[in-house]
């Protein structure tokens, strides 16, 4: 690739980009749906915390099985195909989803909706790094990101709005339909890598089952894949299973605000860790450091959880501010995917993003329902119109698990191998000959 691409080239990938983010957009808005709607879901199904936990937290589980598939695929069949497939399935399980009548056949359209948007991230991170000029990978992530995580924005305060004026039904069977036809403009739009010298159509994707395992053992058998992957497990982890799913029950039942007070905490959340990943990913960059970045960000995120832990009394403003700046720190994660990157051969990219990607979904199914099953054993067996009423302390036993995570990000920003944002797969090998 030129260092100064084509108009052409730049008005190609540009539009291919706008596809895969506004495919991420949707990706996102699945992710931390249920944070908004736990209420009407544990009314329309009458569940406990325990089960509430397991459903939201399936789309995690298919998630982390399919991060290191989803990363073969994308370095052998590249991404329009599997986007292509991926809208469908996801469409279909948000379609199963809308229209359930039992928890079974929730869980069914959310385990669909999981296995079909898990593929659209790794796929982003894959076009990127073929698309667009190694040094600014970190830059036009962060700004996918930014642009993607208006997705989990309208997670928070919209779609509380629209389920208690619409109904959360109709709102998933509409996503549904969007995300049907979002999978068909990738396969129009989205082509795998840019056309050869003198406009000659690139090679068509092969398949080999020994250079797929040998590079797959290749990066899991890099110890400097690890530090990153455990960075992304922590900090990824607590924000899936915090702002996915316990969030909102925990600042109206734990803290006593209002629904509408609590959707507005979330959606600052989302929103300051949508500011985050552009400006993280922006200064690191500019800095030409990953390292010290990861490091300072994770911090200040662990720290703000002994506050929620000790049950505080606070203003409203400092609950804002301090949701805003967990959303903004959160963001550092995203620096685990270049750090795994450029720590192996580019070639591999899509599979070192995926192996550190996984320890997040991992973390974030693990925990919603080990959150959930705490609650359960503390509960004093208080229900009000069908709905189990935890005490803030109940909460707080629970929450321990999520901040335990976040500390262990924190603890794994340390060990990240710097890179000075380049490829450094090289060196490694030459330190380790």
């Amino acid at each position: 690739m030129t260092a100064e691409p084509s108009a052409e080239h730049e008005r190609r990938r540009l539009t291919a980009l706008a596809v895969v983010v506004a495919a991420y957009v949707l990706s996102f808005f699945q992710r931390f749906a249920p944070a908004a709607i736990a209420p009407d879901l544990a009314a329309s199904f009458q569940t406990s915390a325990a089960s509430l936990g397991v459903l939201a937290a399936t789309y995690f589980y298919v998630y982390t099985v399919m991060q290191v598939p989803t990363g073969i695929l994308v370095d052998t069949l590249g991404p329009r195909r599997i986007l292509l497939i991926g809208g469908l399935v996801a469409g279909f399980g948000s379609l199963l989803f809308g229209m359930a009548q039992s928890l079974d056949g929730a869980l069914a359209g959310r385990t669909l909706i999981g296995l079909g948007v898990s593929v659209v991230f790794i796929a982003m991170l894959k076009f990127i790094a073929v698309w667009f000029e190694e040094h600014r990978f970190a830059s036009v992530v962060g700004a996918s990101m930014l642009v993607g995580n208006f997705g989990s924005v309208l997670a928070g305060s919209p779609l509380s709005w629209m389920a208690q004026n619409v109904g959360w039904r109709g709102v998933f069977v509409g996503v549904g339909i969007v995300s049907l036809a979002l999978g068909a403009l990738a396969w129009l739009l989205v082509r795998d890598r840019p056309r050869m010298a003198g406009g000659a159509a690139p090679p068509a994707p092969t398949v080999d089952r020994t250079v797929i395992l040998t590079g797959l053992l290749r990066v899991v058998r890099n110890r400097a894949t690890w530090p990153a992957a455990f960075v992304n497990a922590g900090l990824s982890g607590s924000f899936f299973a915090f702002g996915g799913l316990w969030a909102m029950p925990f600042l109206t039942q734990g803290m006593g605000l209002s629904r509408e007070t609590a959707s507005a905490h979330l959606s600052l959340y989302f929103a300051g860790f949508a500011v985050g990943c552009l400006l993280i990913g922006a200064i690191s960059d500019r800095m030409r450091r990953r390292k010290p970045v990861v490091i300072a960000s994770s911090l200040v995120l662990a720290s703000i959880w002994p506050v929620w832990l000790s049950g505080l009394a606070l203003p409203l403003i400092a609950t804002y501010l301090l949701f805003g700046l967990m959303g903004l720190m959160t963001a550092s994660f995203t620096l685990s995917w270049a750090c795994a990157k450029e720590v192996n051969p580019p070639q591999l990219s899509g599979m070192s993003t995926s192996v550190a990607n996984m320890g997040g979904f991992l973390m974030g199914a693990l925990l919603q329902p080990a959150v959930g099953k705490i609650m359960d054993l503390r509960w004093s067996g208080l229900i009000e119109n069908g709905v189990r009423i935890y005490a803030p302390e109940d909460y707080r036993w629970g929450l321990l698990l999520i901040a335990a995570a976040a500390w262990l990000g924190a603890l794994a920003a340390w060990f990240v191998r710097e890179t000075h944002c380049r490829n450094i797969w090289q060196d490694i090998e030459k330190e380790r000959a």
